[in-house]
């Protein structure tokens, strides 16, 4: 039996594409398993994150309704503040002129009976 040249550089090509084929089924094969890997981390991933988001989306509810009610109450004392002020304008107008005209005439008092009380110098008795 004899090969013609050009049935056996077609067997040896043959045979140069199996290799090549298996030598190339090796790394693709393995390609594979590192995207099945990455597609089940990005799954558990995906997983562990939509609870996450559950729990930051109720903490920010929460937290907006404390925001609202520390709104209220800085609301209320600043009202309070007013109030406490419009008060303190109203006792200082309601007493403070009649108590300072009493002190002014208690104070003109005591200065004339201090005077009046005095003997008056350069004066000679007899």
């Amino acid at each position: 039996m004899s090969m013609s040249v050009g049935a056996l550089a077609g067997l040896i090509a043959a045979v140069m594409f199996a290799l090549l084929v298996l030598l190339l089924a090796v790394p693709i094969m393995k390609l594979g398993q590192v995207l099945d890997e990455v597609r089940i981390a990005i799954r558990s991933l995906s997983e562990g994150t939509t609870p996450l988001m559950a729990e930051v989306t109720a903490t920010v509810s929460t937290t907006h309704q404390q925001l609202k009610k520390v709104d209220d109450i800085a609301s209320n004392v600043s009202d309070a503040s007013a109030n406490l002020s419009a008060l303190s304008s109203l006792v200082a107008a309601s007493i403070g002129s009649p108590l300072i005209r009493v002190l002014a005439f208690s104070h003109g008092v005591r200065t004339a009976l201090a005077n009046h009380s005095k003997p008056v110098t350069g004066r000679r008795s007899r």
